[in-house]
């Protein structure tokens, strides 16, 4: 069944709405859809400006995915697209006309492709759809078994000391999976990856049972690997406020130093959409850095 609806003037179609798309959950497309829009005001600040790449799930969290790129061909006149380089395509495309979602309509419209996880890069699009250097640093905090989120916050707090040392003001979030992130402000003092490479190989130096810096799998049981590499212009990293593909509808979601602080048990840090939805309206936007 498909519906009309005009969202801030514009006109869209959306389908399947009854869908369920988190089965155990009980979570459905228009519930998607719902979160998505409610959510909006504190999103939409931090995707502005990024190309996106979104993880689209139109069978569910238990179904095949596929990352999206590329604004399908289909994608309505009125969003932003901005053309750019694709170094090491898999498609073998020399430019890609990513999707910039600044506004209610391209939320939905997106939601309604069930784009349930948006990934953004760490920089940002001038107003003539050329990239600018890196305004964001991220650390992301991701636990090897038996180490959960709680082990990351222990980092997380070593991490914010050894940041705010260098100047600068760290914020966290969960990943929405089973890990979190460290956002800062970047000021291009040098070269982003390799200024958080040597940071977490510091770390990992002076922790070396808590913390390891490399991807190898055989290193990790037990410790947190800080990835510093989410900081190469071409990766991105899950969008705050968005959506998780997991049983549940989880989100990564802004936090509180005193939660990192306090964390005990992995369920301490896990957010449901509804949840989420009453953060905000609480305490509004955690992750607006100054």
């Amino acid at each position: 069944m498909k519906v009309p609806v005009k969202v801030d003037g514009r006109e869209l179609t959306l389908s399947n709405l009854d869908k369920v798309l988190y089965p155990e959950y009980g979570f459905t497309k228009a519930e998607i859809i719902d979160y998505y829009s409610r959510i909006a005001p504190v999103l939409l600040p931090h995707l502005e400006g990024r190309p996106l790449t979104v993880k689209r799930y139109p069978n569910g969290v238990t179904g095949q995915f596929f990352f999206e790129k590329n604004a399908p061909d289909h994608t309505p006149d009125w969003v932003r697209r901005v053309n750019l380089p694709a170094p090491g395509s898999t498609k073998n495309r020399e430019t890609i006309d990513f999707a910039v979602v600044e506004d209610l309509p391209t939320l939905v419209y997106y939601a309604n492709l069930a784009a349930l996880e948006l990934h953004v890069p760490q920089w940002r699009v001038d107003e003539d759809g050329a990239a600018l250097p890196p305004d964001t640093l991220v650390f992301d905090l991701d636990p090897g078994p038996p180490a959960t989120i709680v082990e990351c916050t222990r980092v997380a707090l070593m991490l914010r000391e050894a940041l705010k040392e260098e100047g600068l003001t760290a914020v966290p979030k969960t990943s929405g999976n089973k890990g979190m992130q460290l956002y800062a402000d970047w000021d291009c003092r040098e070269e982003s990856s390799a200024y958080a490479k040597r940071l977490a190989q510091l770390l990992a130096k002076e922790q070396p049972d808590e913390i390891v810096s490399v991807m190898a799998r055989k290193l990790r049981p037990g410790k947190v690997f800080i990835d510093w590499s989410q900081n190469n212009p071409a990766k991105t990293t899950v969008a705050p406020y968005s959506l998780r593909a997991r049983d549940r509808p989880t989100v990564s979601t802004p936090l509180t130093w005193k939660e990192v602080e306090s964390c005990e048990d992995p369920d301490d840090l896990v957010f449901t959409a509804p949840d989420v939805l009453a953060r905000v309206e609480k305490r509004g936007d955690l992750f607006r850095r100054a």
